[in-house]
């Protein structure tokens, strides 16, 4: 992660972390729209990817889509992501839009809940 996520948790309403032995190994940002909940920014440490940390972040996610009556999550990912571009449909999310947006290519998913 290069983001320093405990600032952005430190400043932002809407950042759910994931720690494990007093330190933050995860982050997600949701931001809650009329129709879905859109994650915003999913993020795993590297020295805790491939314990299912991002799994875990993203079934958070889809429990307070749930709570807050939405239907649907959606997400984007940079095309050059291919890890992501894999797992992604492993659990349940589709894509439906490619996009080049500031500068990236991203893929769009969203997930019926």
């Amino acid at each position: 992660m290069t983001v320093d996520y405990q600032r952005l948790v430190a400043t932002t309403s809407n950042a759910s972390v994931l720690v494990e032995n007093s330190s933050i190994v995860g982050v997600i940002v949701t931001v809650a729209a009329p129709d879905h909940l859109m994650i915003e920014n999913v993020a795993v440490a590297r020295t805790a990817q491939g314990r299912g940390h991002g799994r875990t972040l993203l079934e958070h996610a889809e429990r307070q889509a749930r709570a807050l009556g939405l239907v649907q999550v959606r997400l984007y990912t940079n095309a050059a992501m291919t890890e992501n571009l894999a797992m992604y449909p492993r659990i349940g999310y589709v894509e439906v839009a490619r996009r080049s947006e500031d500068g990236f290519e991203r893929v769009y998913f969203a997930k019926d809940l």
